[in-house]
This record gives C-alpha cells, sequence and structure tokens, in this order.
C-alpha cells in the first residue's frame, strides 16, 4: 500500500505536535540536564561513564530538586505572562 500525498503532511504534522508538547519540552530540558551531569562526572573520573551511569545518578542525586525549580519556574513564567 503506498502512502497517499496527505500521509507525508500527516506524519509533518503530527511531528510538530510532538516537537510543540510540553511533555517532549521536558524530556529535552532533562535529558540535557543528565548529559552536563554526565560530563561533569566523566571529568571528575578522568574517562566516559557513560549514559546510563550519569542518568542513574542524576536520578538519585538531582532529579527531584531539578524538577522542584523547574516547576517554580513554570509557574513564575505562567504567572508573569498572566499579569
Amino acid at each position: 500500500m503506498k502512502d497517499s500525498p496527505d500521509v507525508p503532511a500527516a506524519r509533518e504534522e503530527q511531528s510538530q505536535f510532538v516537537t510543540n508538547s510540553v511533555l517532549y519540552k521536558e524530556f529535552l530540558a532533562e535529558r540535557e540536564e543528565i548529559l552536563k551531569h554526565k560530563w561533569i562526572e566523566s571529568e571528575k573520573a578522568g574517562s566516559d561513564i557513560g549514559f546510563e551511569k550519569a542518568l542513574l545518578d542524576w536520578i538519585v542525586k538531582h532529579r527531584s530538586n531539578w524538577r522542584d525549580r523547574r516547576m517554580k519556574e513554570v509557574r513564575s513564567r505562567a504567572q508573569s505572562a498572566g499579569s
């Protein structure tokens, strides 16, 4: 079965929806923090610690505080926009 001409447009629309979604933006922000943590911890260790180790370490040590700060920022932006 071949794609109709509307299928690429629908896929593009879906892709834009996902890219613009709050959930996806939060995922990207969290991933960026994990990658920063990976870099810092790898520098301390003198070699690459790997993403999985960095992920688990970041979740245990930093995720809760990061999410709290992130939510405060979101609320602050929302209040500023509403003023």
